[in-house]
């Protein structure tokens, strides 16, 4: 039950993680289409910071989870995050 739980959270930290980062993609690139952006943005080189901009919604996540005392889904969301981190980090560095 228990491993259950933290996947259920790291499958909806990746899922918010996702949906933030088109959010972001679309706010930022100002109409054009999805693609486009993600890859002017792998080209200019703030591909990273966009994958960050997108992990703010696991923080609402997060705090949904804690709020209703589900402990080991927030532990779930909370690996989710610092595995794109250290994916975004590891892209950045390379």
């Amino acid at each position: 039950m228990v491993k259950k739980n933290i996947l259920i959270g790291i499958a909806v930290g990746v899922l918010a993680n996702t949906i933030g980062l088109i959010a972001a993609a679309t706010l930022l690139g100002q109409g054009d289409d999805f693609t486009l952006v993600i890859q002017a943005a792998a080209k200019e080189g703030f591909l990273g910071k966009l994958i960050s901009l997108g992990a703010l919604l696991n923080l609402i996540a997060f705090f949904i989870f804690i709020k209703k005392r589900q402990d080991y889904r927030a532990r779930g969301v909370l690996i989710a995050t610092i595995v794109i981190g250290l994916a975004t980090f590891l892209f950045k560095l390379y």
